[in-house]
């Protein structure tokens, strides 16, 4: 078989996987379900794989890979400002979110399932103590300019404002009786709002 048709297979096989393990989970995916969704001979999904765990884990670092890879890259921007990271943050996220807004639920219920297998796979050290995000908050503490003292807080208070009206999506829209414009546009909104509201936490 040619490379590039091998190629082709795999890919075609992980774009399939994908889209079945972010709408079902891992349990309840079958790989007859996967091979249904590529359009493909099921033996060709254990050909290429060998098994649905070895796809999941590949499916998994690539998804929660990218999410924070691309988080890294706007935390270690040497010429922003924490504020101007802030922002960034804000509005990549919530973007990213409106085009797949299932990632973070299928991220936060996978992950817990092997936080080992993740934590030593993924840059969560590098991202959580070695950033310019983290130099930058510690000089303004040290400076008398930061309400928050705790990096990691003040992280995860800027993270949860970004994906938690996602993953309290279904609710939100019940309760408050919204339709998907409505969402979205609130949504939007935030990508203004959560640098005002982080910028409370600095003098």
């Amino acid at each position: 078989m040619a490379k590039t048709n091998i190629d082709s297979t795999e890919q075609k096989i992980k774009e399939a996987a994908r889209r079945v393990f972010i709408k079902k989970g891992f349990a309840a995916t079958r790989t007859r379900d996967i091979a249904e969704a590529a359009d493909i001979n099921l033996a060709l999904v254990n050909y290429y794989f060998r098994s649905k765990s070895k796809l999941f884990e590949i499916i998994m670092m690539e998804t929660l890979g990218g999410f924070l890879k691309e988080m890294l890259v706007v935390l270690n921007e040497q010429e922003t400002s924490l504020q101007e990271k802030i922002a960034q943050v804000a509005s990549r996220y919530i973007d990213l979110i409106i085009k797949e807004p299932e990632i973070p639920t299928f991220i936060i219920t996978e992950a817990k399932l092997n936080p080992q297998l993740l934590a030593s796979k993924l840059p969560i050290k590098q991202l959580l103590e070695n950033s310019v995000f983290f130099r930058q908050h510690r000089e303004m503490v040290d400076k008398g300019l930061l309400l928050e003292p705790n990096p990691i807080h003040f992280l995860l208070n800027l993270i949860g404002m970004v994906v938690f009206p996602f993953l309290a999506k279904p609710l939100l829209m019940e309760g408050a009786s919204l339709d998907e414009v409505e969402f979205k546009r609130i949504m939007l909104e935030r990508k203004d709002l959560i640098p005002l509201w982080m910028k409370a936490m600095i003098r």
